[in-house]
């Protein structure tokens, strides 16, 4: 199997490693993906923003940052360990006008941040529009507000704006306990995993410069 630093012809994305079908049991739950044993990584690169993970290390937010990343990168990212900075990225306290604590990219797309919330934490999700529709249209009017309310603790944790884009949704989840709630649940989850995999599979990650190996270990549970 290729190795995802390097260079190669034919399917872009994940398909070099995994088809389309297996990437599909994978985002319905129904089949788990085989992924390296080891990491790739350059330890220069590691050292490079080894000082902004100590920074987050001091921040309140830290312990809750980094389990929730726990739980994105266990549960959103296939193959998280073959294609790691290739293909998605963390950064750590990314310098962007809106001071997000942790970001994770693939590809030229936004796909989850985490920013702080006085002591708590708040967070960006970008998925599908069409997954958050009564009947997977693209229409806003359609926007399934019961599904969206009953994902996390309560109503008014969820709120949601329209990026640029086709079929691009933004959701915003404030509160630790309501960030967990809606990765935990099965339609969302989905969701996550759908718009991940469609990014995934477009090429090489741009943000490859960012990555924090440091913030990767605890979404790796290294």
């Amino acid at each position: 199997m290729a190795r995802a630093g390097e260079a190669m012809s034919g399917p872009k994305g994940l398909r070099q490693f995994v088809d389309l079908e297996q990437q599909r049991e994978w985002m319905e739950g129904e089949a788990g993906l085989s992924d390296a044993d080891e990491r790739s990584e350059s330890l220069e690169h590691r050292f490079k923003y080894a000082a902004r993970f100590q920074k987050l290390l001091g921040r309140p937010q830290a312990d809750e940052v980094l389990e929730i990343l726990g739980r994105y990168g266990q549960n959103c990212i296939p193959i998280p360990r073959m294609t790691e900075r290739y293909y998605w990225s963390v950064s750590c306290l990314p310098s962007t006008s809106d001071k997000p604590l942790v970001r994770v990219n693939a590809s030229w797309m936004e796909l989850f941040t985490l920013y702080a919330d006085g002591e708590d934490v708040r967070s960006r999700f970008i998925v599908h529009l069409s997954d958050f529709t009564t009947d997977r249209s693209l229409l806003q009017e359609h926007l399934d507000h019961a599904f969206l309310e009953g994902c996390v603790v309560a109503p008014q944790d969820v709120s949601y704006f329209l990026p640029r884009g086709a079929d691009i949704f933004g959701v915003n989840v404030r509160g630790a306990a309501s960030i967990r709630a809606f990765l935990a649940s099965p339609r969302a989850l989905r969701a996550i995993r759908r718009f991940n995999l469609t990014h995934m599979n477009r090429g090489r990650n741009a943000y490859q410069a960012s990555h924090s190996y440091s913030v990767a270990d605890h979404m790796l549970g290294d």
